[in-house]
């Protein structure tokens, strides 16, 4: 290996050493620079090793089975999802149905970020209009759930539209900052109304879900509620992504101008990407106000909007199913790293960092080279 490979292992194993250190002292730090370097050292070393080709060419048989046994692969997880709630505990099925919550939210801003190309930093403003729709409705006006789950998706959508009229004139950074102001905009307001939102103090006795005079509060009927809204936003987005909507939305991710030039409504389909997005923010909201009993602009932040950026870039952006990984692990590793309370949020950061470094494009992301393959590949009737 030539000098300037092996700088990178021997600056990220410093790197990490470096933030390891005021919590473990120096023979941890020192400990954790050895441990980082030599795995980077073999995973590029690993890299370099010629891997015969007899194995790299494999049969056309081999390639069917393979796929056909991955078709199976997302029933089985569908099958899956619905034992859980017979076989965990009511801790873990608290942190699924938070995961599920947080997929819808990722699912929509993917929408605006991932198809679109989009930069929103305000998103969590949408989720607390859902949240608060819900509650002031549930709690001023004595609506159930049902009846006040479509004025949540509505009025998050209207929002999204209303903010998109104006700010689709700027673009990049401009955009992103418009969408933040917003979000703080409507956190601020929530946080200060108190004749409306009660401020600082919150809402509380929401009402839980039900079906007729059956509850759906407890954490096992309410996980299949959270379920009953995850799977279906996942095929429909998934269909919409495959539709005229979708290929325009890719169309001006990819090139603005060239797809104005081929007849495309740029501003018009972009609407269409906030209201889409924006709308199952609202739908996560109200589920998260249900959820909760109880919803104050604290839950609403900044943070909140980074966090769901997060998850969408860390599964892929523009892809759905990575949107779901994404959302699912960054709930779940927090708390499988609960054991470690000091240095869980500092492993789960180098572990997001080393991956913007050795995977930017994301876990089910295509690589730079891949999307060009398929950009310039032939249409297909």
């Amino acid at each position: 290996m030539s000098s300037a490979v092996l700088i990178r292992p021997v600056v990220v194993g410093a790197w990490a050493a470096l933030l390891f250190l005021p919590f473990a002292g120096l023979k941890a730090a020192a400990v954790m620079f050895v441990c980082v370097t030599a795995a980077m050292l073999l995973l590029l070393a690993a890299r370099k090793i010629e891997i015969p080709v007899s194995l790299k060419s494999l049969s056309a048989n081999t390639l069917r089975t393979v796929l056909s046994a991955g078709a199976y692969g997302l029933p089985a997880l569908v099958i899956l999802c619905f034992i859980l709630p017979l076989v965990v505990k009511d801790y873990y099925l608290d942190v699924l149905i938070m995961s599920g919550i947080y997929i819808l939210l990722a699912l929509g801003l993917n929408v605006i970020v991932g198809f679109t190309g989009l930069l929103n930093l305000g998103f969590a403003a949408y989720y607390a209009i859902g949240a608060y729709t819900y509650a002031l409705l549930n709690t001023k006006l004595g609506l159930g759930f049902w009846p006040a789950l479509p004025f949540s998706a509505l009025l998050a959508s209207v929002a999204g539209v209303l903010l998109a009229i104006p700010a689709l004139r700027l673009r990049g950074d401009y955009l992103a900052i418009v969408t933040l102001g917003f979000g703080e905009i409507v956190r601020l307001v929530l946080n200060n109304w108190d004749s409306f939102t009660n401020g600082p103090n919150g809402i509380s006795g929401i009402a839980a879900p039900s079906l007729g005079t059956f509850s759906l509060g407890t954490l096992k009927y309410f996980y299949y509620l959270v379920l009953a809204f995850v799977l279906p936003a996942i095929i429909i987005i998934r269909r919409v992504e495959n539709s005229r909507i979708g290929r325009a939305w890719v169309a001006i991710r990819e090139n603005e101008i060239a797809a104005s030039s081929m007849g495309i409504d740029a501003t018009r389909y972009k609407l269409y990407a906030f209201a889409f997005g924006t709308f199952w923010a609202g739908l996560a909201g109200a589920l998260f106000a249900a959820k909760m009993r109880f919803i104050s602009p604290e839950s609403f932040t900044f943070m909140e909007s980074v966090l769901i950026l997060s998850m969408v870039i860390l599964g892929g952006i523009g892809n759905v199913y990575g949107a779901v990984a994404g959302a699912f692990l960054l709930v779940l590793l927090p708390e499988v790293l609960r054991g470690v309370q000091l240095y869980r949020m500092l492993i789960l950061g180098m572990g997001l960092v080393l991956l913007m470094i050795f995977r930017p494009q994301g876990l089910l992301g295509k690589t730079l080279k891949k999307a060009k393959e398929d950009n310039s590949a032939p249409a297909g009737r």
